[in-house]
């Protein structure tokens, strides 16, 4: 008999402490009595029915951080990018949880995964890589409504890293380093307008005041001089080149006024040397032409012409001269 009170102590005692479960502060117990579930208990010290008739299924409240694999993707624009992120979601309900899903991490790994091809695919590839935040905000939600209603909430997605192709690495770097240069040109042209701004108002400022420019070279001057140069450049002021320019100029004039002045002595020498013969063959012709009285009307004038023409161009002497000639013969 003592054996056997011994046996029911020791069997119950085995009981007892297999029923007996301490769980954590972030911990819930969902508690399933013959099939059926129980309301969640936890934290602390909870007690099963032994003998198999509740079981318990441990949840963990804490905020999980999943890895999403990386996923190949083409963007809206065509490009291949290769593209990870990270998940940080939390059960809010043990129960659903648990009753509603097989594996909520599976499936939110998976749910995750899907989202993130389907967002990104829909994007161009500046807009990814230049408004992360934007769609950081666009996976949180679309994968909250997807597993809210496992008991799940989705507290933040952040994507890692977007792996560009080699191609349109180089190609970024061509365009970066053009729209650098293109700003540098931009500052450098702003610095030349500054700079001629401000001499522009120096050379107001001290044409106003000749003796500042006068000190300002002696300044200079002495400036080169403290170097231990054995060359120093003295600048000629800028008033002597209109001076240089205008004695240049009038020398030019005259020399220019008496060459064309001797050309045009020349050339009435030439004329008149040219003319002298031709002057007293017309004198000769014209005493021809009046030396058989006035021509009675036009046509006999025109004959005359015609003839004395044909001697001239035969070199025949006029008739006059001929006479001439003979008569100082006779004499």
């Amino acid at each position: 008999m003592d054996i056997i009170l011994a046996l029911i102590a020791i069997g119950g005692a085995a009981a007892l402490a297999t029923s007996l479960r301490i769980l954590r502060e972030y911990e819930r117990a969902v508690v399933f009595r013959l099939g059926r579930v129980r309301p969640i208990r936890g934290p602390g010290l909870i007690f099963l029915v032994p003998f198999g008739v509740e079981r318990m299924v441990r949840v963990g409240l804490r905020i999980i951080a999943m890895d999403i694999p990386p996923q190949d993707v083409i963007t809206r624009d065509n490009v291949s990018v290769t593209v990870n992120a990270v998940l940080y979601f939390k059960v809010h309900d043990p129960s659903r949880a648990i009753l509603e899903i097989e594996d909520f991490l599976f499936a939110t790994s998976q749910l995750a995964q899907t989202t993130l091809r389907s967002v990104i695919g829909q994007a161009e590839l500046d807009e990814l890589l230049a408004e992360r935040e934007k769609f950081n905000h666009i996976l949180q939600r679309m994968i909250d409504e997807g597993t809210d209603a496992w008991g799940i909430d989705v507290t933040a997605v952040e994507v890692k890293d977007i792996d560009l192709p080699q191609e349109m690495k180089r190609a970024m770097a061509k365009q970066a380093e053009a729209e650098r240069e293109r700003r540098a040109k931009v500052i450098n042209a702003q610095g030349e307008l500054q700079a001629a701004t401000g001499l522009k108002d120096a050379a107001r400022l001290l044409s106003m005041h000749p003796a500042s420019l006068q000190l300002r070279f002696l300044q200079t001057a002495s400036e080169i001089a403290a170097e231990n140069n054995s060359t120093t450049l003295f600048p000629l002021p800028l008033d002597i080149w209109p001076l240089h320019k205008a004695i240049a100029d009038g020398a030019a004039a005259e020399e220019e006024e008496e060459s064309l002045a001797e050309l045009e002595a020349r050339a009435r020498a030439s004329i008149e040397a040219a003319a002298q013969p031709l002057a007293d063959i017309g004198q000769r012709y014209d005493a021809d032409l009046l030396s058989e009285g006035p021509p009675q009307n036009l046509e006999e004038l025109v004959q005359r012409v015609r003839r004395n023409v044909g001697q001239a161009q035969s070199g025949q002497k006029p008739a006059t001269q001929e006479k001439s000639e003979t008569d100082e013969k006779a004499d």
